[in-house]
């Protein structure tokens, strides 16, 4: 079996680091732990590697954020991966700092990457895993503090939530997502 693993983000040295590129920096901490190293290919940057049984293809779509349902289209044809074998990794404003939630089905819940991966590639029957990037900001502001960047005390705390994150996405290849969800979801 093979797992295509998106982590959402913008291309471009002005958007690293911000809370909207959170899917990227998972991705980039699941490679590291795997010493895997991504290659720029069409429609994003990839790498591939096994954990155990699993094959895990890592996707960085190169296609901004409101275009990501391009980027997974093509490697779901590619490599022949069908929608139940795919987790996208993005932001959400709804959970506090580095809260984790996984759901195996659902809404977009605003989010416009996730608006156009259901559009593009066939519906909203994949597993998405929330990042939690907090919401406190005043009424009109989401843009700024979603292009932002996290606050020292939050970015003390980063390499720990990665590994967190890390672990939540092996397990959810190897054990299942509600194995995952039961063992991550909230924490």
């Amino acid at each position: 079996m093979k797992y295509l693993i998106v982590g959402l983000g913008n291309i471009g040295e002005e958007y690293w680091g911000t809370r909207h590129n959170i899917g990227f920096r998972v991705v980039n901490a699941l490679a590291a732990a795997h010493d895997a190293r991504f290659e720029e290919n069409r429609y994003g940057a990839t790498c591939e590697f096994r954990v155990k049984n699993q094959v895990l293809l890592l996707l960085k779509p190169s296609t901004y954020m409101n275009l990501s349902g391009n980027a997974v289209r093509y490697w779901m044809q590619q490599e022949e991966i069908t929608l139940d074998h795919v987790l996208i990794v993005c932001d959400d404003i709804a959970l506090p700092f580095g809260t984790l939630r996984m759901r195996t089905k659902g809404s977009d819940g605003g989010h416009n990457g996730l608006k156009d991966i259901i559009a593009k590639c066939g519906g909203a029957d994949f597993a998405r895993l929330r990042f939690g990037i907090g919401g406190d900001f005043p009424k009109g502001a989401q843009v700024d503090w979603v292009l932002g960047h996290f606050p020292p005390e939050e970015e003390e705390k980063m390499g720990e939530r990665l590994e967190t994150t890390t672990k939540f996405i092996e397990e959810f290849c190897l054990a299942g997502a509600t194995n995952a969800m039961n063992h991550y979801n909230g924490k």
